[in-house]
């Protein structure tokens, strides 16, 4: 459960998000449920419910509450089942979520950065996200299809096996490399066509190939 204090917390944060972003009540409502200090380093806290990404270690960030938000909203969640994230990272993307999927899976390269978001998992009781450790451009076969796929860090290309893994209709986001820019792509599986829209410019740490154990 999520205290009354912390309650106050993001729910100005969710406030501040809907001040620069139009998100639904559901979506806003998953940000207002997950506790965000959880997931920041003990040293950032204070910083925990600005609109900011803040490094984790190896490399790594915790995105801004606004870009998960707006992930999380581009992803159309209604009547959706499963969702595969691409990059676990601290698990704040995958924790949000878990408020709005019955199962999410969640893959994650750096074996440290997964063992310390599967603990933040756990001691929020969200039973509903399983995780692997994984180059998450293999996606995870075993329970596809889903029908959702988010990538949480940028990409040059989607490979074809995570497309083959999306539900027909399905919607796959990802922060994809144009160049020296990025730009949110959200690719719809219609039949053997993959329809492709460009949503907005962002800015994500790039995809890595490989495990990190």
């Amino acid at each position: 459960m999520i205290d009354k204090v912390t309650i106050i917390k993001t729910t100005k944060m969710a406030e501040e998000i809907v001040k620069k972003y139009p998100i639904s009540p559901a979506v806003k409502n998953a940000i207002i449920q997950t506790n965000r200090e959880v997931f920041v380093p003990l040293a950032l806290r204070h910083n925990a419910y600005r609109l900011d990404a803040l490094p984790i270690g190896a490399q790594q960030y915790i995105s801004s509450p606004l870009t998960v938000a707006k992930m999380t909203q581009y992803l159309n969640v209604t009547g959706c089942d499963s969702v595969l994230e691409i990059g676990c990272g601290s698990g704040y993307q995958a924790a949000v979520l878990s408020k709005l999927f019955r199962r999410v899976f969640t893959i994650e390269r750096i074996e440290t950065l997964l063992s310390e978001a599967k603990e933040r998992f756990r001691s929020l009781q969200l039973s509903n996200i399983h995780t692997r450790t994984d180059d998450g451009q293999n996606g995870w076969e075993q329970y596809a299809p889903f029908d959702r796929i988010l990538f949480s860090a940028s990409a040059r290309t989607i490979p074809q096996k995570l497309f083959d893994q999306l539900r027909e209709g399905g919607i796959l986001i990802a922060p994809m490399e144009k160049g020296r820019e990025q730009v949110i792509t959200r690719f719809t599986k219609q039949g053997r066509q993959i329809l492709e829209d460009a949503l907005e410019a962002c800015d994500f740490v790039p995809i890595v190939d490989g495990v990190i154990r």
